[in-house]
């Protein structure tokens, strides 16, 4: 299906297609962590090679959307709030390809006090952006309510969740970050280094999340 076939369907078809792939290579993320924490290369390259065909979906999806969409909306909404959703969606993505990239191109073994505490920061972004992209999945109901009423209030309510839930997610990032620096002694400065990269690419998923809903709330606002 072409992007103009999803825009005849609805103005936010292509940005919802574009969610979804998203979102299918944040639910790798959890199985790529788990095959390096068991050692198995293959299954790491397999992940690896399947959130890069899903990063290059992504971004062909983004690229056709930037190019076809009109100048001037017909719609309650600001084309630069669209495109901003869109980078922020796609920076996700991005963050998945990164952290993939380097767990499969530099040996990173994972100390056993990070194993445990590793695995619930990925899941949490998943649950994290899990919740973002029910927002965006929401922007049809949204529009035809013209942005008001009791839709608006239920996606505000699903925003101030999406807060939540990235709130929760800091939270383990954090105790990760420094169980990190409790090993200093144990890893090389580079590994120690590399770690707190990677933590914070994997944090910053679902920060990214938090942000695609607090754009959509400043549509609901203007």
């Amino acid at each position: 299906m072409s992007i103009l076939d999803l825009f005849a369907k609805s103005p936010f078809k292509p940005m919802q297609e574009h969610m979804k792939v998203v979102l299918h290579a944040v639910q790798q993320l959890t199985p790529l962590l788990e095959a390096l924490i068991a050692g198995d290369t293959a299954r790491l390259d397999d992940a690896r090679r399947h959130i890069d065909a899903l990063e290059g979906d992504a971004d062909r999806l983004k690229n056709d959307l930037r190019a076809h969409l009109p100048k001037r909306l017909l719609l309650p909404v600001d084309r630069r709030d669209l495109l901003e959703i869109l980078n922020l969606q796609d920076t996700i993505a991005d963050l998945c390809q990164d952290v993939a990239g380097l767990l499969v191109e530099r040996e990173m073994p994972v100390p056993e006090p990070m194993r445990a505490p590793l695995l619930d920061l990925a899941r949490g972004v998943e649950k994290t952006c899990t919740h973002s992209a029910q927002v965006i999945f929401r922007l049809d109901e949204l529009l035809e309510l013209g942005f008001r009423g009791r839709e608006a209030d239920r996606v505000e309510q699903m925003i101030d969740e999406l807060g939540r839930l990235e709130g929760e997610t800091d939270e383990l990032e954090s105790r990760l970050i420094k169980i990190v620096f409790k090993l200093e002694s144990e890893m090389s400065a580079v590994s120690v280094m590399l770690w707190y990269q990677l933590v914070r690419w994997i944090g910053n998923m679902a920060d990214c999340g938090e942000k695609v809903g607090n754009r959509v709330r400043l549509l609901i606002a203007s």
